[in-house]
């Protein structure tokens, strides 16, 4: 039984970093596919990003450019590193994982980008 949690959100000002964790309780070689979502109040869920197991990422149009996805077998950990940031990416992130086992939500944790 895996499960994941999320650490990493605060608040930072506009153009400031922030990197976001998601742990799992077990290993994540067994994960298809990882991913992070995103949700402002009043808002539709939005795609970050994802990583596959081989490696491959791939990055909504909105921080294209600005974040990086990681995943570390050994810590069984993925990583969102976020530079850049901005007003609008202010929202609560998700990290997400599929797999045979199915989906697997985190609890979020929440990032505000304020000046």
């Amino acid at each position: 039984q895996r499960q994941l949690v999320e650490s990493g959100g605060g608040l930072v000002q506009p153009g400031g970093s922030l990197r976001l964790s998601c742990a799992a309780s077990g290993s994540i070689r067994g994960i298809d596919v990882m991913g992070w979502y995103r949700q402002a109040p009043g808002k539709q869920r939005e795609l970050v990003s994802t990583i596959s197991s081989a490696g491959r990422t791939k990055y909504g149009d909105s921080v294209k450019g600005r974040f990086t996805t990681a995943r570390d077998n050994v810590k069984n950990t993925m990583y969102l590193q976020m530079n850049s940031l901005k007003p609008e990416d202010t929202a609560v992130y998700h990290c997400n994982a599929v797999g045979s086992f199915g989906s697997l939500w985190g609890q979020g944790t929440q990032v505000t980008v304020s000046s």
